[in-house]
């Protein structure tokens, strides 16, 4: 992948080569450890509250600390790579997630474990900052699209995995088993990608100094939509999190007293959710992100309150309509941010993943100190009032102006 001398242009990875090959496995297998490691625990939390004797809103800590701390990391992580490298940064961040994560079963009280939880969320943050850039610089154009894809099923599939193998095992191991396998899978999955990620040789060094970082970040709040797809990103996120994480409380309760291993399983309709994304996307992509974005609101919305109702099959349904309408409004903001970003799109992507794993700290946490409080009840109060305003939301964003096609990028603050 040296510099084509004859052309004076860098060489990309071409599509059907041996780096190509290599790199899509490394990515797929980082992005699975990434995400297993980082969702593991949600079906564990009424186990925790079990052991450790915690009510639900302490016990959600364990994936509220990770969440939180990602979300500060990733708006450092992005310019840290510029320095370090994306793959020494990428590289790092696997193998410090996965040495931790061997560590997590080892922890002898709560507060261990949310200390080392909390390490987590700052080593996790530099993988999902620079993945795409990487492949954004690395890969043939005809390449990309399908690098891309796979990486974001990577992704998908990881969080599902690290739900379903924590749990299922811990009902029948125990967590702390259960955590330590899952651990040597993920610390596997880094052997690989350390030996098989291909060094980048297109890599942009654009070496921001620390306040030329913080005026971009300022200058993406000038926009007239940007904020508002932060804030969607907090809600929709912050109000799925809720539902998941106190669906496997009240599910495990009568009358429903469904298994760990039942209530894990549930985390297949992600499945669901991969496949709406891709179709919302082609759909938003033809008729428009303000037409499509709300009704996806809405379907969420139509599945969080579909889970009031007290049967196991109707919560089920709710659950997969509201990951359905959750993954593709996700798909759509996040397509839209980059569009509307056209200065610091990298900036603008790290203030929405901020945004997004901030609602899932702030708002998840919430939701456990509601759900002891009023039960259910309380749980409706934050995820269905997060996905309410995440709907006042998407009605202001169809009255925003398009950007026109032709409309030239504004200049970037000086320095820049």
């Amino acid at each position: 992948m040296a510099a084509d001398m004859s052309s004076g242009l860098p060489t990309t990875i071409k599509r059907g080569t041996p780096a190509f090959r290599r790199a899509n496995i490394a990515f797929f297998l980082s992005a699975f450890a990434i995400f297993a490691s980082l969702y593991s625990v949600q079906p564990l939390l009424p186990i925790f509250a079990e052991e450790f004797g915690l009510d639900a809103g302490a016990s959600s800590l364990a994936l509220s600390a990770t969440t939180a701390t990602l979300a500060i990391a990733l708006l450092l992580a992005s310019w840290v790579s510029d320095r370090l490298g994306r793959r020494t940064l990428m590289v790092w961040a696997i193998v410090l997630t996965a040495g931790l994560g061997l560590l997590l079963p080892l922890a002898p009280n709560w507060t261990t474990l949310l200390a080392i939880r909390t390490l987590i969320g700052l080593t996790l943050s530099g993988l999902p900052a620079v993945a795409m850039v990487y492949l954004a610089e690395e890969m043939d154009p005809d390449a990309l699209g399908f690098s891309m894809g796979l990486y974001i099923g990577g992704t998908a599939i990881g969080g599902m995995a690290g739900r379903l193998v924590s749990g299922i095992l811990a009902d029948w191991l125990g967590w702390r088993p259960a955590l330590a396998i899952l651990g040597a899978a993920i610390a596997v999955a880094a052997l690989v990608v350390i030996v098989l990620l291909p060094r980048p040789h297109n890599s942009a060094r654009n070496r921001l100094s620390a306040g030329d970082l913080v005026r971009l970040i300022v200058l993406q709040f000038r926009d007239k939509g940007l904020p508002w797809l932060f804030l969607s990103a907090f809600l929709l996120m912050g109000s799925f999190v809720t539902l998941y994480n106190y669906a496997g409380f009240r599910l495990a309760l009568p009358p429903f007293s469904l298994s760990h291993t039942a209530i894990s399983a549930i985390f297949v309709v992600y499945l669901l959710g991969s496949f709406s994304s891709a179709w919302a996307g082609g759909l938003a992509q033809r008729l428009g992100r303000r037409k499509v974005f709300w009704a996806m609101v809405l379907t969420m919305g139509i599945g969080v309150f579909l889970t009031i109702v007290p049967s196991t099959p109707v919560i089920i349904a709710g659950l997969a309509i509201a990951t359905m309408g959750y993954f593709a409004a996700h798909g759509i903001a996040s397509a839209w941010v980059a569009r509307r970003a056209l200065v610091g799109r990298a900036q603008a992507s790290a203030i929405y993943l901020f945004a997004y794993y901030l609602g899932s700290s702030v708002l998840g946490t919430l939701g456990g100190y509601a759900w002891v409080a009023w039960g259910w009840t309380g749980v409706m109060l934050v995820s269905g009032g997060a996905i309410v305003a995440a709907m006042l939301v998407a009605i202001r964003l169809m009255a925003l102006p398009p950007l026109p096609i032709a409309e030239k990028p504004a200049a970037p603050p000086a320095g820049v």
